[in-house]
Formats: structure tokens, sequence, C-alpha cells
């Protein structure tokens, strides 16, 4: 059972050999945009079609194709073990259970990320876990070395073994461009061919290559990054779908008030005539009423002359799961709120209902300062290209009692804090609605990426009047911002050693700041659908013209649905903001033990982060598309024009050359000018963002944010040639190995992993090994039941 774990502890013996491959580069290879000249084929745009499912066979370019190293997963990626042993430890046998089967819920539910990502994903992540089933990774080394594969080759498909298990698809969760494996597809086939789980089942083995194995090299244009239309891959979203059928399709769900958040939508053609199929995420197949439900939403209904059908059943197999495993935990629950709250989240995901996971999330807003804190559902909408749909997470962790002491006191003075921000007093809440705010250690993040901060739920009527909850992952920020001097890149010198000193300190004011008072400030004016409205019309006054509010939320109308595409990097942003302003307030300062020089040094490094974090967001915008891919980093890349923008002297950016004679880049913050014309700055652009979220101005909205968005050639500064030199020194993200939790006898035991793509590939293997074939097959089945839509 655990002979994973020890075996690999000799994959960190080995020799490693420089991360060149083997292939002769035509740029330098330091983190950035090395080229490769690769030995496999390319596939042509016919990689759309699985050739299992599809009539059309996959054509051959035999040409070699140059493919720069963004598209790649370097060898010496920084892997890092989450701790979270110590915590575990002190929990109570009960706790442990109840963190033992709510991390089974969130990991089965996770796998429906495989299913939101790409068409391929999940026929890769099959193929993966059939051959680490049967061999650990440092078996398969011998088999790698007999197939004709180096030392780094082998190396390579690990680390993108892992990198597909730490994402949950073949696409990063931080930018949502593609990655391919680092070795010639000939090699990586020979290593499969060579494999204990080919030698066993040849004929199914082969098969779920040549599904996937396409697609899982292929970069066409359209296929490198996440996107609708012609602009990139999602399956959210059937192939011949567009943003005009996303419009469609959120008018339709506003006006039978149904959310997007657990959706798919499938576009067919009837006779020459469109009809949409609109599929809620749940166990339940049925799409009349069942038990637990008064009323059916499914059917067929017309709109705007246009067909809808509302289905249930996305993800069927794997949402039982999680109904399984939350109903398991009920039994350890600490209290009536948990209790409840688990039954709503059950009843959402067996039927679909995002109404019953807003009741869960209003039992989990009532459970104040658990021990064991979680949340689970289809929860962010940051992948979705329409920014509507939610992606599934769930994760389970233990706080740490010390820390969230920090949180406790600013959550205390938030009332004193909010009213420093920008926005007259009719903008903010009618009452501050004092939330959980707790620094927990994650022990299960289960989805496509760990943040370092969340800030939840996301529904906008819950939030504004009832509460919400901030958490704060220690033990993932403890790891994630660790930075070697070595590869700190875009600073001066004498910047670098106070920046590696400050920058978890500042990191972790920021952060409390953006999730506690950043999204938890500001009021969205509604009138509802009696014609109430939340605020008064004959007075409140939009400070940017001196008129009074012309525009307000109607109805079901919400800040997803209304800013729609930008709506996540535009919230993003805002609260950013609120962090830089409220970081230069000494009481905040004092709340996190910082003083004197130390408390001016933690707001400089928070500032220049920002800064250094605006430029390295080039990586995340595509220029072909003139897009951006996460909206964190178009965010910071808006703060930094912004902050340039105020002139005087208060932020410079310049074009150098580097050591090593490539191009570079040097920012320069001028700490004396951040209380005066950094501060003017940030109040200025942050009561705009505010007052145009507030009034569901989204032409004003739109025309802001995309001004500041816009990467160019021309003005003062190349930023389109700036973004070639940030990929040239780019580093890539850190990847993390959780634990496990294993039943054994009447008590939880946690299973630990060495920080390698070796233990990464293990956590998952002896994750899903209780029921591993079956589970294998549903996902196959799911897979197979829409390959057809992505044609």
């Amino acid at each position: 059972m655990h002979q994973c774990r020890l075996l690999t502890k000799c994959l960190r013996l080995r020799k490693r050999l420089p991360t060149r491959m083997g292939f002769e580069p035509t740029r330098a290879e330091h983190n950035g945009l090395a080229v490769h000249r690769l030995n496999h084929s390319a596939t042509s745009s016919c990689v759309w079609h699985f050739k299992r499912f599809c009539s059309s066979l996959p054509v051959l370019n035999l040409r070699p194709k140059m493919v720069d190293s963004q598209y790649y997963l370097p060898n010496d990626i920084g892997i890092s073990a989450l701790d979270c042993g110590e915590a575990f430890r002190l929990l109570s046998p009960q706790e442990k259970m109840y963190a033992h089967n709510l991390s089974r819920a969130a990991w089965y539910g996770g796998l429906a990320v495989l299913l939101q990502t790409s068409p391929e994903s999940a026929n890769i992540f099959v193929l993966l876990q059939r051959i680490f089933r049967k061999q650990t990774p440092a078996q398969l080394e011998q088999v790698a070395t007999a197939a004709g594969l180096s030392s780094e080759e082998y190396q390579a498909f690990l680390v993108y073994a892992a990198g597909l298990y730490a994402n949950m698809g073949n696409y990063k969760s931080f930018g949502d461009t593609k990655f391919i494996p680092n070795l010639p597809k000939d090699k990586l086939k020979a290593l499969v061919w060579a494999s204990q789980a080919f030698q066993e089942q040849p004929s199914e083995t082969e098969a779920l290559w040549d599904s996937c194995s396409g697609l899982l090299y292929s970069l066409e244009d359209r296929q490198k990054q996440l996107g609708l239309g012609n602009k990139g891959i999602t399956t959210y979203f059937s192939g011949n779908c567009c943003l005009e059928d996303a419009e469609l399709a959120q008018k339709f769900l506003d006006s039978k008030k149904l959310s997007a958040y657990n959706t798919r939508l499938f576009k067919r053609d009837n006779g020459g005539k469109a009809c949409y199929e609109v599929r809620l995420a749940s166990a339940v197949q049925k799409d009349c009423a069942v038990d637990g439900e008064c009323e059916s939403c499914c059917g067929s209904f017309s709109f705007e002359d246009k067909e809808f059908t509302v289905k249930r059943g996305d993800y069927g197999p794997l949402m039982e799961k999680v109904c399984h495993y939350l109903q398991q935990a009920q039994a350890y629950a600490a209290n009536e709120n948990q209790r409840k709250m688990l039954e709503e989240y059950q009843r959402s995901f067996t039927l679909g209902s995002v109404d019953a996971h807003k009741e869960g999330s209003r039992y989990w807003i009532k459970d104040k300062g658990p021990i064991v804190e979680s949340y689970i559902g289809f929860i962010e909408s940051y992948r979705d290209p329409f920014g509507s749909r939610g992606e599934f997470e769930g994760f389970v962790a233990v706080v740490n009692k010390a820390m969230s002491e920090r949180f406790a006191k600013l959550v205390s003075s938030a009332e004193v804090l909010l009213p420093e921000l920008p926005w007259p007093r009719e903008y903010e809440k009618d009452t501050f609605l004092k939330p959980d705010f707790t620094s927990l250690d994650v022990l299960t993040f289960a989805g496509s990426g760990i943040p370092a901060g969340i800030n939840i739920p996301n529904y906008d009527d819950i939030r504004q009047s009832e509460g919400f909850k901030n958490v704060s992952l220690g033990n993932v920020l403890a790891v994630a911002y660790a930075t070697q001097k070595e590869k700190l890149t875009f600073l001066k010198e004498e910047d670098k050693d106070l920046f590696i000193k400050f920058k978890g300190p500042s990191f972790e004011v920021q952060v409390g700041l953006h999730e506690l008072l950043g999204h938890g400030s500001g009021k969205l004016f509604v009138q509802n659908d009696q014609g109430k409205f939340n605020f008064d019309q004959s007075k409140v006054v939009n400070p940017e013209t001196g008129e009074p509010v012309s525009s307000w939320y109607r109805g079901s109308e919400t800040w997803d649905s209304k800013f729609s595409t930008i709506a996540s990097s535009y919230e993003e942003c805002r609260a950013e903001c609120v962090g830089l302003y409220l970081c230069l307030n000494k009481q905040v300062l004092s709340i996190f033990g910082h003083d004197g020089q130390d408390a001016e040094d933690v707001v400089y490094v928070n500032w220049l982060s920002m800064v250094r974090a605006g430029l390295l967001g080039l990586e995340f915008y595509t220029p072909e598309s003139k897009s951006w891919r996460q909206a964190h980093m178009q965010a910071r890349f808006v703060i930094l024009r912004v902050l340039l923008e105020a002139g005087e002297g208060l932020v410079g950016l310049e074009e150098v050359t580097g050591q090593d004679g490539k191009p570079d880049a040097r920012i320069t913050l001028d700490r004396s000018k951040i209380h005066t014309v950094g501060k003017n700055a940030i109040h200025r652009f942050l009561c705009k963002l505010q007052v145009l979220k507030s009034t569901a101005d989204v032409d004003g909205g739109r025309a802001l944010y995309d001004g500041y968005s816009t990467v160019s050639d021309s003005g003062a500064h190349n930023f389109l040639r700036l973004r070639e030199t940030v990929l040239l020194r780019k580093e890539a993200r850190k990847m993390f190995v959780q634990a496990n939790t294993r039943v054994s006898g009447d008590s939880v035991e946690l299973v630990e992993y060495e920080g390698s793509a070796a233990g990464l590939i293990c956590s998952f293997t002896e994750r899903f090994q209780d029921d591993a074939e079956q589970l294998e097959t549903n996902l196959l089945e799911l897979n197979k039941r829409d390959a057809t839509c992505w044609c």
C-alpha cells in the first residue's frame, strides 16, 4: 500500500541532468521564453475530434514545430508539501472523522473540474491513474530507461503528470494556458506501451491513448488557452457556442430565476433552429419533480424564439459520491448549524439546486469559529469565459488559533476602518455584518488550484444582508511566496533583501485587507421585483457626476450577470486597491504586529510587490486575442497603470539589459510618495470602481477597466515588448502536494507525501484506490457522452 512513498525516495537520489531537453534552443533558457524544436508531430485543427468518438481523424503535420516554453512545465518546477500534520494531530477523534468525510466529498467532487476544463483532461487523468496504479514512479523509472527515455525525459513525464493532477486538467489553473509534456510524443508512447498497465490491458490502454494523445500534444492556436468561441477552449459551453449564445442563455436563466453557477450550456441544431440545453450538476438524473423538491425547474421553454431545455444529471456519478460522504460527515458534525449545512449541500448536489446551496451557505455563515472549517460547491467563476459558471472546489482546513486572533482584531476594527474608504457613506452597506475571519492550515483543497485567501459565499444577496466569511490559508502562504534572491526579477539590488524579508508579512496584511474589507465592502443599489429600493433614489448622488443615481440592479440581476466577462477581475482589482489603501493605516499595521520602521517597510514592500505583480501580469495576456487569462493578474496590471499614470516619480519602469546581455526591466517605487501621490491615485480610482459597481453602470465600468487593461506598444511604455521580457524571465508557479486521510479501525490517520512530482502522483493514485476502476469507468463514460459536442 505504501511502497509508493518508500520507493519514491530513491528518485530524490538520482542525479538530475540540466533542464535542457536535448533539443537545440534558439533563445536562452532562463525560466523563460526558451524555444525548442520538437521532434514529435503537431496535430492539425482536426484535433477537435476525439479519434474514438468522431468521424474525422486527426491529420498529422510532420514538419517540426517551434514551441515556446510557456507551454511546458520545467523539470525544476517548485513542488512543496502542505504541512498540516500538527494541526491534524490536535483534532479530536470526532473532528478527524468529520474532516476525513468532508475531504472525501471534496476530492470526488473536484474530479468534475476535469470535465469543466477541456475535452481531453478526463481521459488523460484516467490514463495516468491506470499507469501509476500498476507501477509507482520509482518502479516505472526502470521501465522508462529500458524504453529509451533519458533521465530528464522521464522527469519531464513525472512533472507533466504532477501538473495534470495539481491543475486538475491540462490547462494551468493560474493563467489558463495549456501545458504539454516536455518530451517527444514517440518517447511518451514508448513508455506507455512498456508499462505494466499496457501489458495487462493492451487494447484498452491503446484505445485510451488514441482518444487523448492528439489533443494532449496539440498546440493549435485555439487550443493554447481557455476561452469561448474562436478565442480558446472551454467545456462550460459546447464547441459551437459564441459570446452571443452565452448572453442569450444568461437572459433566459435570469428570466427563470436560475443561477448559472452549477450549469453548462450545449447548443444543438434542430431543423435549422438553434436549441439550447442547460444542464444542472446533480446526482439525480430525473427531470421531473423528485423527493425533496416541490416543483422541478426542469423542462422545455421557448425564449426569444429559441428553445431551451433545462436538464439534470451533469457529473451524476461524481455528485453521488459527494452526497454519500456529506451524509457520512453529518454523523460527526459539531453542532446543528453544521448538520443543517450538510443537509442543504446534499440536497443541492442531489437535485442540482443552487437555492439549496445558498441555504447551506447561510448555515455555514452561522457556524462561527469551527475547529474544522470547510466549504464545497460550484464556487468561483474565473475560468468560465463568460464569468457566470462556477468551477467545483471543496476545502477542509484546521484553524490556526494564533493567527486567527489577529484577524479577529481586524474584524473588530472593521467598523472604524470602513469609513476610511474613499466613497460616500451611502455606497457602503447599511450595516457591517461581522464575519468569521480565521487563519487555516489546509488539509484538503480539491479543484484546479489553491488560493492564499478566500471570501465567500459569492452570492450577492447573502453577502449584502446576511454576511460572509473570510479565511486566510496559512500553510499555503508559508510555502507559496517564499522567494530565492537569485530568482527575484525586475527589482533593484538594494530592494531585494528587504523584499524577501517583508514579502510574507506584507502579503499577510494585504490578504487580510483584501478579503475582509475589499470583498466585504461596498453596497449594490438594488430595486427588487416588488419595486422596492434598498437606497433612497431621491437623495443618493453619484460623486463622479454630482447627479442623482440613475442606474441600479433590477430583480434577479447580480454583479456577475451584469458585468459578466470583466466581473471577476474588476472585483479583484477593487479588493486589491482596498488592501493598498488601508495598509497605510497605522492601526491596521499594529494589529498585525508591525510598528515603527518595520511598519514602514511592510507598506513599502506591499506596494512594491503590487507594482512588480502588475508587470509580471503581462505573462497572462494573450496578444493574438487581446484577452487576459487570469483575473488577479489583470487586476494588478491595471493598478500598475494607475500608479504609473499618477506621475511625479512615484513609480518608475524602464527597459534595461540584464547581466546576461538579454532584455530585462527594472521597476522603482519612491517610498516617500506612497502616502501622498500613491494614496491620492488609489483614492480616486477606488472611488470610481465602487461607484460604477454600486450603480450597475456596465458601460462606464467596461470603458474604465478595459482602458487600463489595454496592452499595446504605444505610449510611454511598450507593454507588448515588456511582455516578451517577462516571458523570458518568468518562474513557474509552484505546485502543492496534499496529504490523504485514511480510516484505520475507529481512528483516522493522516498519510503524508514528500514534496516532489513523485509524491504528488502517489497522493492521487492512493486517493481513489478504494473504487478506482469504477471511478475511471464513470469518468470515461461522462466524457464520451459529450465528446461530439466539442467537434
